[in-house]
């Protein structure tokens, strides 16, 4: 299986690229997929407002959402032991 790369766009939505998106299947609680035309990425809403959920309309822009969002820098190591 290949790896599918999710990118959380800054203050956007999750990103999915055209490439990938073949490989997806998005499926809601009654077990129906959502057809994704071929050929395009898949933009998912993050910001719980968009008009099309789970799919992204843009809404992120004017509904004051703030997503800024990184991961981490992970911990310096420990000092080495005398």
């Amino acid at each position: 299986m290949s790896v599918i790369t999710i990118l959380v766009r800054d203050n956007g939505p999750y990103k999915i690229s055209v490439e990938d998106a073949p490989n997806v299947r998005i499926v809601d609680v009654n077990g129906r997929e959502l057809q994704i035309a071929p050929g395009k990425a898949i933009s998912l809403c993050r910001c719980g407002e968009s008009k099309t959920k789970p799919i992204c309309d843009g809404t992120h822009k004017t509904c004051g959402f703030d997503g800024s969002w990184v991961i981490p820098e992970p911990p310096p190591p420990p000092p080495a032991a005398p």
